[in-house]
């Protein structure tokens, strides 16, 4: 086994992120991925180049979505040579790929690859009626005209009614906003916190376009060449909005939750020698990584929230690490609910909750709020759920960029209680 090696981020690129049924709505998974991954290889002059893998997922995907990764591959520019797989896991899809990618890079098994994701909910995949689908599986198994016959026999109107994606978690039947208001209730996060942060990720991410700081992480789609989900809307305005998920007593607006997004992103991960060999400067190092997941659904004492899983992950990677919550110069954490984020940054400084859910001495304590997600997150730039990973991970890495050097955190929630967090530093 060879030495281990550093993993450097050398850039991103996303197309811009735009609200569901909007200018994205007649566009496929295949269609942004391609864009996004074209607009990389152009950016890293890298054409005709072989790489030694991309890996991409999505999760809103249709059946023509086959081997998704490998055919946004050759549609890249990129030789036709370099190998391409899909990853699933929910919203941390695209972090995933890139820890899988940059786990490669370190042991020297490749060196240099792209992680990426991509979703769209307008064009989200409708499924046959289940009752029609089985009707049309034992008819392609009749073997005489009457049997066929019979099996048509069994047809009703409402066979032709689609079955739409399902929208909650299967194991509950709740939809994740419904999940993240038992957690908010549960956290006793208020309102007017969550409002608050969703307007300071507003107007973070507004600040940033202004200075260009995107200029070099993204590339126009479809006549688009910013965010569709920005608003400059006033903390008061905020406050007037009702409650989305529960309709009495709920704390969760369309404005302080992510809506649904269409969009996609891609990372480029290589070794120090690679980037060096093609005169490409490094922007940050990712350097650890872990995930963890929650029993979210059983009635035990056990039973956590659905999006609390990073609240275990990073202590974990803290303690691999060998540093504490408070040696990070900037956070990023993913917004899919303001709600979610700020329970994650209350059960780090709760006592007991440290002490019991994570075996801790104590809490790990509250972080510098300047300090996160200083370019906006995913209340304003919105949430195509496999995209987030690689722009979070392209993000920080050109924060720290810019910055000389420090440390960051992504700790990003997932569907079916899962979190996915790492570090980047440089």
């Amino acid at each position: 086994m060879g030495q281990i090696r550093k993993v450097a981020i050398i850039g991103g690129n996303r197309i811009p992120f735009t609200r569901s049924n909007t200018a994205y709505s007649h566009a496929s998974n295949m269609d942004m991925l391609s864009a996004a991954l074209q607009g990389l290889v152009q950016r890293f002059n890298l054409q005709g180049e072989r790489l030694g893998e991309v890996a991409a997922g999505a999760v809103m995907k249709h059946s023509r979505d086959f081997n998704l990764a490998r055919e946004a591959t050759l549609n890249s520019g990129l030789a036709l040579e370099t190998p391409a797989y899909d990853v699933q896991q929910a919203c941390g899809t695209g972090l995933e790929a890139a820890i899988l990618v940059a786990n490669k890079i370190a042991l020297g098994q490749i060196d240099a690859g792209i992680a990426g994701g991509t979703d769209t909910t307008s064009d989200a995949p409708l499924a046959l009626n289940e009752n029609f689908r089985k009707m049309m599986l034992d008819l392609s198994r009749a073997k005489t005209l009457g049997q066929r016959l019979k099996i048509l026999g069994r047809f009703r109107p409402g066979f032709l009614m689609p079955m739409p994606p399902a929208a909650g978690e299967p194991r509950t039947g709740l939809s994740m906003g419904q999940h993240c208001e038992l957690m908010a209730k549960e956290w006793a996060i208020s309102r007017e916190a969550q409002d608050e942060l969703t307007w300071h990720s507003h107007q973070n991410l507004m600040a940033a376009y202004d200075r260009g700081f995107f200029d070099d992480l993204m590339s126009p789609f479809n006549g688009v060449d910013r965010d569709g989900i920005m608003r400059d809307t006033p903390l008061q305005k905020l406050a007037t909005l009702k409650p989305a998920y529960d309709k009495v007593n709920g704390s969760l607006t369309a404005a302080n939750s992510t809506a649904l997004t269409d969009g996609a992103a891609t990372v480029l991960l290589a070794s120090e020698e690679w980037a060096a060999e093609r005169n490409l400067p490094v922007m940050a190092y990712l350097t650890f990584s872990e995930v963890a997941a929650v029993d979210f659904y059983s009635q035990g004492d056990k039973s956590e929230g659905l999006l609390m899983a990073p609240a275990y992950a990073v202590p974990r990677m803290l303690k691999r690490a060998g540093i504490s919550l408070q040696d990070f110069d900037f956070y990023e954490i993913h917004e899919a609910f303001a709600a979610q984020a700020l329970c994650t940054l209350k059960a780090w400084e709760d006592d007991s909750f440290c002490r019991d859910r994570l075996g801790l001495d104590g809490a790990l304590g509250s972080i510098d709020r300047s300090k996160l997600n200083v370019n906006g997150s995913s209340v304003a730039t919105g949430h195509p759920f496999a995209a987030t990973g690689p722009r979070i991970l392209a993000t920080l890495a050109k924060i720290l960029q810019e910055n000389g050097s420090g440390r960051g955190l992504i700790s990003i929630c997932a569907a079916g209680g899962q979190g996915v967090t790492a570090i980047v530093e440089r």
